[in-house]
């Protein structure tokens, strides 16, 4: 992992601002959601990307009980269960 050597405090929420740099490097912008993960003593943010549940594609999704599914998914869960869709 690479250091920045940016520090920053938490406010009174808990919160902290990413510097300008950062977000324009990874292109975050104002709104975006990212995903928060734990490894060890380690908090990590990373740019949060929904995919196909199944897959892992990121392509043509619909939500279906808060979880994302691509077309591609749900057109071969069809098949497997013996049901005609049309296109």
């Amino acid at each position: 992992m690479k250091s920045t050597g940016i520090v920053r405090k938490l406010d009174e929420l808990g919160r902290i601002t990413l510097p300008i740099e950062l977000r324009r490097s990874f292109d975050v912008n104002e709104r975006d959601p990212l995903e928060i993960f734990v490894d060890d003593d380690k908090i990590i943010l990373k740019k949060y990307n929904p995919t196909d549940i199944f897959t892992g594609e990121m392509d043509d999704l619909v939500e279906y009980k808060g979880k994302k599914v691509s077309k591609n998914s749900i057109k071969e869960l069809a098949r497997i269960a013996g049901l005609k869709i049309s296109e």
